[in-house]
Protein backbone atom coordinates (compact mmCIF):
# COMPACT_ATOMS: atom_id res chain seq x y z
CA UNK A 1 0.00 0.00 0.00
CA UNK A 2 3.05 2.32 -0.31
CA UNK A 3 2.28 4.03 -3.44
CA UNK A 4 -1.40 5.33 -1.92
CA UNK A 5 0.27 6.15 1.85
CA UNK A 6 2.42 8.37 -0.39
CA UNK A 7 -0.23 11.03 -0.92
CA UNK A 8 -0.45 14.23 0.81
CA UNK A 9 -2.67 14.80 3.64
CA UNK A 10 -4.50 17.45 1.43
CA UNK A 11 -5.84 14.25 0.13
CA UNK A 12 -7.01 12.43 3.14
CA UNK A 13 -10.68 12.25 2.99
CA UNK A 14 -9.57 10.55 -0.80
CA UNK A 15 -7.42 7.77 0.47
CA UNK A 16 -9.84 6.79 3.20
CA UNK A 17 -12.17 6.38 0.31
CA UNK A 18 -9.65 4.34 -1.60
CA UNK A 19 -8.18 2.06 0.86
CA UNK A 20 -11.49 0.89 2.68
CA UNK A 21 -12.76 -0.13 -1.24
CA UNK A 22 -12.18 -3.89 -1.76
CA UNK A 23 -12.16 -3.00 -5.72
CA UNK A 24 -8.99 -1.81 -5.51
CA UNK A 25 -6.04 -3.74 -5.32
CA UNK A 26 -2.76 -1.71 -4.72
CA UNK A 27 0.99 -2.89 -5.62
CA UNK A 28 3.73 -1.92 -3.61
CA UNK A 29 6.83 -0.42 -5.43
CA UNK A 30 9.67 -2.41 -6.26
CA UNK A 31 13.06 -2.69 -4.54
CA UNK A 32 14.45 -0.13 -7.63
CA UNK A 33 13.39 2.64 -5.76
CA UNK A 34 14.26 3.00 -1.95
CA UNK A 35 12.41 6.19 -0.86
CA UNK A 36 9.85 8.51 -1.77
CA UNK A 37 12.30 11.48 -1.47
CA UNK A 38 13.02 13.17 -4.88
CA UNK A 39 16.38 15.17 -5.58
CA UNK A 40 16.45 18.80 -6.32
CA UNK A 41 15.15 21.08 -8.86
CA UNK A 42 15.88 21.07 -12.88
CA UNK A 43 14.69 23.89 -15.31
CA UNK A 44 13.01 23.11 -18.21
CA UNK A 45 15.58 23.51 -21.48
CA UNK A 46 15.96 26.94 -23.00
CA UNK A 47 12.26 28.03 -24.57
CA UNK A 48 10.44 25.96 -22.61
CA UNK A 49 10.79 27.04 -18.89
CA UNK A 50 8.34 29.47 -20.12
CA UNK A 51 5.57 27.67 -21.42
CA UNK A 52 3.51 26.95 -18.05
CA UNK A 53 0.57 28.71 -17.54
CA UNK A 54 1.80 30.21 -13.90
CA UNK A 55 4.93 31.26 -15.30
CA UNK A 56 8.23 29.28 -14.70
CA UNK A 57 7.99 25.69 -13.80
CA UNK A 58 10.53 22.92 -13.35
CA UNK A 59 10.55 18.89 -12.79
CA UNK A 60 12.22 17.67 -9.82
CA UNK A 61 14.98 14.60 -10.44
CA UNK A 62 14.13 11.30 -9.82
CA UNK A 63 16.05 9.33 -7.48
CA UNK A 64 18.39 6.53 -8.92
CA UNK A 65 16.71 3.19 -10.01
CA UNK A 66 17.73 -0.27 -9.92
CA UNK A 67 16.94 -3.95 -10.83
CA UNK A 68 16.30 -5.92 -7.81
CA UNK A 69 18.05 -8.93 -7.07
CA UNK A 70 16.87 -11.53 -9.06
CA UNK A 71 16.39 -9.71 -12.30
CA UNK A 72 20.60 -9.14 -12.70
CA UNK A 73 21.74 -7.05 -15.01
CA UNK A 74 20.77 -6.57 -18.65
CA UNK A 75 24.05 -7.57 -19.79
CA UNK A 76 26.82 -5.77 -22.13
CA UNK A 77 24.38 -4.97 -24.74
CA UNK A 78 23.01 -1.47 -24.27
CA UNK A 79 21.22 -1.16 -27.01
CA UNK A 80 17.80 -1.07 -28.00
CA UNK A 81 18.10 -4.65 -29.56
CA UNK A 82 19.14 -5.83 -26.00
CA UNK A 83 16.68 -8.92 -25.87
CA UNK A 84 16.28 -9.02 -22.54
CA UNK A 85 14.33 -5.49 -22.38
CA UNK A 86 10.73 -4.02 -22.10
CA UNK A 87 9.98 -1.65 -24.57
CA UNK A 88 7.71 1.14 -24.21
CA UNK A 89 6.42 3.54 -26.10
CA UNK A 90 5.01 7.03 -25.00
CA UNK A 91 4.59 10.19 -26.60
CA UNK A 92 5.79 14.08 -25.07
CA UNK A 93 4.33 17.55 -25.97
CA UNK A 94 3.98 20.40 -23.49
CA UNK A 95 0.13 20.33 -23.33
CA UNK A 96 1.04 16.70 -21.87
CA UNK A 97 4.67 16.79 -20.96
CA UNK A 98 4.16 16.81 -17.13
CA UNK A 99 1.61 13.82 -17.80
CA UNK A 100 4.30 12.12 -19.85
CA UNK A 101 6.56 12.01 -16.98
CA UNK A 102 4.64 11.03 -14.36
CA UNK A 103 3.74 7.68 -16.83
CA UNK A 104 7.33 7.04 -16.55
CA UNK A 105 7.97 7.87 -12.97
CA UNK A 106 5.10 4.93 -11.96
CA UNK A 107 6.42 2.40 -14.47
CA UNK A 108 9.76 2.13 -12.75
CA UNK A 109 8.41 2.70 -9.27
CA UNK A 110 7.19 -0.47 -9.51
CA UNK A 111 9.30 -2.46 -12.04
CA UNK A 112 10.81 -5.35 -10.40
CA UNK A 113 13.67 -4.59 -12.93
CA UNK A 114 13.92 -1.01 -14.09
CA UNK A 115 16.87 -0.90 -15.82
CA UNK A 116 15.22 -3.40 -18.33
CA UNK A 117 12.48 -1.00 -19.34
CA UNK A 118 13.23 0.87 -22.45
CA UNK A 119 11.18 3.90 -23.11
CA UNK A 120 10.79 5.38 -26.78
CA UNK A 121 9.81 8.72 -26.72
CA UNK A 122 8.02 10.21 -29.52
CA UNK A 123 8.28 13.69 -29.92
CA UNK A 124 7.42 16.81 -32.48
CA UNK A 125 10.09 19.56 -30.70
CA UNK A 126 13.93 17.11 -29.91
CA UNK A 127 14.99 19.90 -27.44
CA UNK A 128 12.57 17.53 -24.65
CA UNK A 129 14.91 15.03 -25.03
CA UNK A 130 17.34 16.93 -22.99
CA UNK A 131 14.72 17.59 -20.02
CA UNK A 132 14.22 13.94 -19.82
CA UNK A 133 17.80 12.97 -19.60
CA UNK A 134 17.84 15.77 -16.78
CA UNK A 135 15.12 14.17 -14.92
CA UNK A 136 15.97 10.20 -14.95
CA UNK A 137 19.87 10.69 -15.74
CA UNK A 138 19.46 6.49 -15.82
CA UNK A 139 16.94 6.59 -18.12
CA UNK A 140 17.56 3.49 -21.17
CA UNK A 141 15.46 5.61 -23.79
CA UNK A 142 15.56 6.93 -27.39
CA UNK A 143 13.57 10.22 -28.78
CA UNK A 144 11.81 9.68 -32.60
CA UNK A 145 10.57 12.66 -33.98
CA UNK A 146 6.94 12.91 -35.50
CA UNK A 147 6.82 15.39 -38.19
CA UNK A 148 2.87 16.67 -37.79
CA UNK A 149 2.88 16.79 -41.62
CA UNK A 150 2.67 13.43 -42.06
CA UNK A 151 -1.19 13.09 -40.90
CA UNK A 152 -1.98 16.89 -40.90
CA UNK A 153 -3.62 16.03 -44.03
CA UNK A 154 -5.47 13.40 -42.74
CA UNK A 155 -6.67 14.94 -39.68
CA UNK A 156 -10.62 15.60 -39.22
CA UNK A 157 -11.95 17.93 -36.70
CA UNK A 158 -13.33 16.18 -33.35
CA UNK A 159 -15.21 16.43 -30.00
CA UNK A 160 -12.23 17.74 -28.23
CA UNK A 161 -9.60 19.67 -29.80
CA UNK A 162 -6.61 18.18 -28.10
CA UNK A 163 -7.67 14.83 -30.46
CA UNK A 164 -6.46 16.99 -33.45
CA UNK A 165 -3.10 17.12 -31.98
CA UNK A 166 -0.93 15.31 -34.90
CA UNK A 167 1.14 13.73 -32.09
CA UNK A 168 -1.70 11.60 -30.67
CA UNK A 169 -1.79 10.04 -34.36
CA UNK A 170 1.98 8.91 -33.71
CA UNK A 171 0.72 5.12 -32.70
CA UNK A 172 -0.16 4.68 -35.79
CA UNK A 173 3.09 4.89 -37.23
CA UNK A 174 5.28 2.62 -34.32
CA UNK A 175 6.09 -0.02 -36.99
CA UNK A 176 7.88 2.26 -38.80
CA UNK A 177 9.97 4.30 -36.59
CA UNK A 178 11.08 1.89 -33.95
CA UNK A 179 14.03 -0.32 -35.23
CA UNK A 180 13.02 -3.30 -36.90
CA UNK A 181 14.86 -5.43 -34.02
CA UNK A 182 12.01 -4.18 -31.71
CA UNK A 183 9.31 -7.05 -31.99
CA UNK A 184 6.86 -5.77 -29.76
CA UNK A 185 6.12 -2.89 -27.87
CA UNK A 186 3.74 -1.37 -25.03
CA UNK A 187 2.05 1.75 -26.26
CA UNK A 188 0.68 4.35 -23.31
CA UNK A 189 -0.82 7.78 -23.46
CA UNK A 190 0.30 10.34 -21.51
CA UNK A 191 -2.93 10.87 -19.08
CA UNK A 192 -1.81 7.27 -16.81
CA UNK A 193 0.02 5.81 -14.26
CA UNK A 194 0.52 2.03 -13.95
CA UNK A 195 0.94 0.86 -10.53
CA UNK A 196 2.19 -2.55 -11.46
CA UNK A 197 4.84 -4.54 -12.53
CA UNK A 198 4.73 -3.58 -16.32
CA UNK A 199 6.78 -6.40 -17.21
CA UNK A 200 3.59 -8.60 -16.09
CA UNK A 201 1.78 -7.17 -19.03
CA UNK A 202 4.36 -7.15 -21.08
CA UNK A 203 4.44 -10.90 -20.97
CA UNK A 204 0.57 -11.06 -22.03
CA UNK A 205 0.26 -13.66 -24.92
CA UNK A 206 -1.32 -12.53 -27.76
CA UNK A 207 -1.66 -15.12 -29.74
CA UNK A 208 -2.18 -15.05 -33.62
CA UNK A 209 -3.66 -11.48 -32.80
CA UNK A 210 -1.54 -7.92 -33.74
CA UNK A 211 -3.12 -5.74 -30.92
CA UNK A 212 -3.65 -6.31 -27.22
CA UNK A 213 -6.03 -4.78 -24.82
CA UNK A 214 -8.33 -4.53 -22.50
CA UNK A 215 -11.79 -4.88 -24.41
CA UNK A 216 -15.30 -3.49 -22.95
CA UNK A 217 -17.73 -5.92 -24.98
CA UNK A 218 -20.63 -4.42 -22.82
CA UNK A 219 -20.18 -0.51 -23.95
CA UNK A 220 -22.53 0.59 -27.25
CA UNK A 221 -19.95 0.02 -29.81
CA UNK A 222 -22.33 1.71 -32.42
CA UNK A 223 -22.00 5.20 -30.88
CA UNK A 224 -18.44 5.66 -32.13
CA UNK A 225 -20.05 6.31 -35.71
CA UNK A 226 -22.14 8.07 -37.60
CA UNK A 227 -25.21 7.76 -38.65
CA UNK A 228 -23.92 7.95 -42.08
CA UNK A 229 -21.78 5.23 -41.52
CA UNK A 230 -24.35 2.54 -40.40
CA UNK A 231 -26.81 3.69 -43.07
CA UNK A 232 -23.97 2.70 -45.62
CA UNK A 233 -24.02 -0.97 -45.97
CA UNK A 234 -20.51 -0.97 -48.00
CA UNK A 235 -19.14 0.97 -44.89
CA UNK A 236 -20.97 -1.41 -42.04
CA UNK A 237 -20.70 -4.21 -43.44
CA UNK A 238 -16.78 -3.60 -42.38
CA UNK A 239 -17.30 -5.79 -38.99
CA UNK A 240 -19.35 -8.53 -40.94
CA UNK A 241 -18.12 -11.98 -39.18
CA UNK A 242 -16.85 -10.04 -36.92
CA UNK A 243 -17.94 -9.47 -32.77
CA UNK A 244 -16.70 -5.74 -32.66
CA UNK A 245 -15.72 -4.65 -28.68
CA UNK A 246 -14.50 -0.79 -28.04
CA UNK A 247 -11.46 -0.57 -26.42
CA UNK A 248 -8.87 2.31 -25.43
CA UNK A 249 -6.00 2.90 -27.52
CA UNK A 250 -4.44 4.19 -24.91
CA UNK A 251 -2.99 0.92 -23.34
CA UNK A 252 -1.62 -1.41 -25.83
CA UNK A 253 0.46 -4.30 -26.35
CA UNK A 254 1.22 -4.45 -30.12
CA UNK A 255 3.14 -6.90 -32.18
CA UNK A 256 5.08 -5.48 -34.54
CA UNK A 257 6.25 -8.15 -36.44
CA UNK A 258 3.07 -8.94 -37.67
CA UNK A 259 2.12 -5.16 -37.67
CA UNK A 260 4.59 -4.68 -40.38
CA UNK A 261 4.14 -7.90 -42.64
CA UNK A 262 0.20 -6.92 -42.61
CA UNK A 263 0.66 -3.08 -43.23
CA UNK A 264 -1.39 -1.80 -40.84
CA UNK A 265 -0.68 1.62 -40.86
CA UNK A 266 -1.70 1.80 -44.17
CA UNK A 267 -5.52 0.10 -43.37
CA UNK A 268 -5.58 2.71 -40.59
CA UNK A 269 -4.71 5.65 -42.92
CA UNK A 270 -7.20 4.63 -45.91
CA UNK A 271 -9.91 4.98 -43.15
CA UNK A 272 -8.65 8.29 -41.89
CA UNK A 273 -9.01 9.02 -46.18
CA UNK A 274 -12.68 7.80 -46.06
CA UNK A 275 -13.73 10.42 -42.95
CA UNK A 276 -12.07 13.20 -45.03
CA UNK A 277 -13.66 12.38 -47.78
CA UNK A 278 -10.62 11.20 -50.17
CA UNK A 279 -12.10 8.09 -50.82
CA UNK A 280 -15.80 7.33 -51.16
CA UNK A 281 -16.97 10.98 -50.61
CA UNK A 282 -20.43 11.49 -48.43
CA UNK A 283 -19.47 12.66 -45.45
CA UNK A 284 -17.90 11.95 -42.06
CA UNK A 285 -18.23 8.69 -40.47
CA UNK A 286 -16.97 9.45 -36.70
CA UNK A 287 -16.78 12.03 -34.19
CA UNK A 288 -13.27 11.44 -32.16
CA UNK A 289 -9.65 11.68 -32.81
CA UNK A 290 -7.22 8.35 -33.31
CA UNK A 291 -9.79 6.16 -31.76
CA UNK A 292 -12.14 5.01 -34.83
CA UNK A 293 -9.61 4.39 -37.27
CA UNK A 294 -8.21 1.19 -34.98
CA UNK A 295 -11.34 0.34 -34.11
CA UNK A 296 -12.43 -0.32 -37.92
CA UNK A 297 -9.06 -2.35 -38.50
CA UNK A 298 -9.11 -4.24 -35.00
CA UNK A 299 -12.11 -4.51 -33.54
CA UNK A 300 -13.13 -8.32 -33.42
CA UNK A 301 -9.87 -8.96 -33.49
CA UNK A 302 -8.16 -8.12 -30.71
CA UNK A 303 -6.20 -10.18 -27.77
CA UNK A 304 -8.36 -9.82 -24.82
CA UNK A 305 -6.39 -7.88 -21.57
CA UNK A 306 -7.03 -8.12 -17.88
CA UNK A 307 -8.95 -4.66 -17.46
CA UNK A 308 -6.86 -4.32 -14.38
CA UNK A 309 -4.16 -2.83 -17.02
CA UNK A 310 -6.85 -0.25 -18.09
CA UNK A 311 -9.15 1.62 -15.87
CA UNK A 312 -9.99 4.16 -17.89
CA UNK A 313 -12.20 7.03 -17.83
CA UNK A 314 -11.32 8.79 -14.89
CA UNK A 315 -11.01 12.58 -16.70
CA UNK A 316 -14.52 12.10 -17.47
CA UNK A 317 -16.51 12.45 -20.25
CA UNK A 318 -14.94 14.45 -23.18
CA UNK A 319 -16.80 17.95 -22.62
CA UNK A 320 -17.16 18.41 -19.04
CA UNK A 321 -14.44 15.85 -17.55
CA UNK A 322 -16.74 14.98 -14.58
CA UNK A 323 -15.47 13.10 -11.65
CA UNK A 324 -15.53 9.26 -11.85
CA UNK A 325 -15.50 6.56 -9.66
CA UNK A 326 -13.23 3.41 -10.30
CA UNK A 327 -14.39 0.26 -12.32
CA UNK A 328 -15.36 -2.87 -9.98
CA UNK A 329 -12.40 -5.01 -9.55
CA UNK A 330 -8.24 -5.05 -9.50
CA UNK A 331 -6.20 -2.10 -10.52
CA UNK A 332 -2.89 -2.23 -12.12
CA UNK A 333 -3.17 0.93 -14.58
CA UNK A 334 -5.10 4.12 -13.59
CA UNK A 335 -6.32 5.98 -16.57
CA UNK A 336 -7.40 9.85 -16.92
CA UNK A 337 -8.86 9.34 -20.33
CA UNK A 338 -11.75 12.18 -21.09
CA UNK A 339 -11.12 15.73 -20.80
CA UNK A 340 -10.50 15.85 -17.11
CA UNK A 341 -6.62 15.99 -16.30
CA UNK A 342 -5.70 15.38 -12.71
CA UNK A 343 -2.46 18.07 -12.56
CA UNK A 344 -4.97 20.88 -14.18
CA UNK A 345 -7.33 19.88 -11.24
CA UNK A 346 -5.53 19.88 -8.76
CA UNK A 347 -3.57 23.07 -9.98
CA UNK A 348 -6.68 24.23 -10.13
CA UNK A 349 -7.73 23.49 -6.08
CA UNK A 350 -10.80 21.42 -7.98
CA UNK A 351 -9.44 17.55 -8.16
CA UNK A 352 -11.65 14.64 -8.15
CA UNK A 353 -11.39 12.13 -5.34
CA UNK A 354 -9.12 10.29 -7.77
CA UNK A 355 -7.01 12.40 -8.83
CA UNK A 356 -5.15 12.05 -5.43
CA UNK A 357 -3.55 8.72 -6.76
CA UNK A 358 -1.80 10.53 -9.64
CA UNK A 359 -0.35 13.22 -7.47
CA UNK A 360 2.84 10.90 -5.88
CA UNK A 361 4.71 10.19 -9.35
CA UNK A 362 4.34 14.16 -10.40
CA UNK A 363 7.85 15.68 -10.78
CA UNK A 364 6.07 19.23 -11.59
CA UNK A 365 6.88 22.07 -9.42
CA UNK A 366 7.53 25.79 -9.34
CA UNK A 367 11.26 26.78 -9.37
CA UNK A 368 12.64 27.37 -6.51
Amino acid sequence: MLWIMRVSGFFSAAMVMVVISPSLQSFPPAEAIRSSHLDGYLRFPAGIADAGARGRFSFRQALPFRNAEECGGPGDNNTVCNPSFVHVAITLDMEYLRGSIAAVHSVLQHALCPENVFFHFLVSDTSLETLVRSVFPQLRFKVYYFDPERVQGLISTSVRQALEQPLNYARNYLAGMLEPCVRRVIYLDSDLVVVDDIAKLWRTGLGSRTVGAPEYCHANFTKYFTVRFWSDPRLARTFAGRRPCYFNTGVMVIDLVRWRRFGYTRRIERWMEVQKGGVGGGGRIYELGSLPPFLLVFAGHVAPIDHRWNQHGLGGDNVKGSCRDLHPGPVSLLHWSGSGKPWVRLDSDRPCPLDALWAPYDLYGPAP
